[in-house]
């Protein structure tokens, strides 16, 4: 299994825009062949010592996917090329962590 953390950085004051769309993107990529798992979160505040300060204009993808193929078909698929298209105006910075269970 393939797990994936995607921390997308939005424009100032864009996350609600932003949500709109990955509303849309959420079902049509959970259908996907191979993906176990695909959800968009933001960040709670606590006081947890160690959690980071909240990020306001953050939003965190969760992904599971049974393969690494699955994952590369995945990036390919058309929604996600619509998908891109779409925010390309919200987003500020895109970064993936890619990791498997030990």
């Amino acid at each position: 299994m393939i797990h994936v953390v995607a921390t997308i950085t939005l424009k100032p004051d864009t996350r609600p825009d932003f949500i709109a769309v990955f509303r849309w993107l959420t079902p049509l990529v959970q259908q996907e062949n191979g993906c176990i798992e695909y959800q968009g979160t933001i960040d709670v505040p606590t006081t947890l010592a160690v959690q980071i300060p909240q990020r306001p204009e953050v939003v965190t993808v969760i992904e599971k996917w049974e393969s690494l193929e699955a994952l590369n078909a995945h990036m390919q698929a058309t929604h996600m090329q619509q998908y891109r298209e779409k925010v390309k105006v919200f987003v500020q910075g895109v970064t993936l962590q890619v990791t498997t269970g030990i």
